[in-house]
């Protein structure tokens, strides 16, 4: 474990790069050789969207990093927040309590605020326009919704009282969860059924991208999918009848160029007969 804290206390930009591209490469592999679905696309051209919104993604984080240094810094020097106001309990049990907190405020809350506020839905919305999922959606992100989750995960960190090297932990675990969950693999429904009751697996996560409500609406979690269930915004979906996107913009034109994904929160909102509360 000390190891652990060690290397992420001072991991290098290009170890946190190499999680990211090496994660999409190697799911992106499994999922060209074990497919859950077989679909008609151009790989590569979809791939290059949701590569742009991956590289905006970056740049708006390192822009704001400094702010979460701060915060964590600022958190461990006036021993603020819950991990600092817990009794003394072993160093395993603390770095999976703040990884709980930090998964619940960082992606479950935001992920389920993004859905209920008009307006971050706005931006949230360009996530779920893709009728593609595989793993490089994981990262379809508008820049607006960047700095929506980024200010997310630095309220986390401030009221989780969580040291710098647990909130890279943090990151680099929610990269690769997003990029696992949103991969088009074909699992054993056994096995992704008994991992769908610790972490969010690819076919629970599929149910959030079915195009219409009730399903959007549920399933928000990234890594542990405790809070789903704790809360009961988990459902399921058998995976024959998911049909990807939302039922607002279901046109190419509309989901399939990018200069019209990042045009979209600008956009006169739109309600579908089935997504009216969007």
């Amino acid at each position: 474990m000390n190891e652990i804290i060690t290397y992420f206390s001072t991991i290098p930009s290009s170890h946190r790069s190499l999680i990211l591209v090496g994660g999409i490469t190697i799911f992106w592999l499994i999922e060209s050789t074990f497919p859950l679905f077989k679909m008609k696309y151009k790989k590569w051209n979809h791939a290059g969207i949701n590569f742009f919104f991956t590289l905006t993604t970056i740049i708006v984080n390192f822009i704001l990093a400094f702010i979460l240094i701060k915060t964590a810094a600022w958190t461990t020097e006036n021993q603020f927040g819950i991990l600092n106001w817990l009794p003394k309990i072993p160093i395993w049990l603390y770095t999976i309590t703040g990884l709980l907190l930090l998964d619940l405020i960082g992606a479950y809350l935001a992920h389920l605020v993004e859905h209920k506020v008009k307006f971050l839905w706005r931006f949230h919305i360009i996530h779920h326009t893709d009728t593609w999922i595989d793993t490089t959606s994981a990262n379809r992100h508008h820049p607006g919704e960047s700095v929506i989750r980024f200010t997310f995960t630095t309220l986390g960190v401030l009221f989780v009282g969580s040291p710098m090297w647990m909130v890279f932990l943090y990151q680099s675990l929610s990269v690769i969860a997003s990029q696992f969950n949103h991969a088009n693999i074909s699992l054993p429904n056994k096995l992704d059924v008994v991992l769908s009751y610790f972490i969010v697996s690819p076919n629970m996560h599929k149910v959030h991208h079915h195009y219409v409500l009730p399903y959007t609406d549920s399933n928000y979690g990234n890594i542990f999918s405790v809070w789903d269930r704790l809360f009961g915004t988990f459902t399921s979906l058998p995976k024959e009848e998911l049909i990807y996107g939302v039922d607002t913009h279901m046109l190419p034109e509309e989901n399939n160029k990018l200069k019209n994904l990042l045009n979209i929160p600008f956009q006169k909102s739109r309600s579908a007969k089935n997504n009216q509360n969007h």
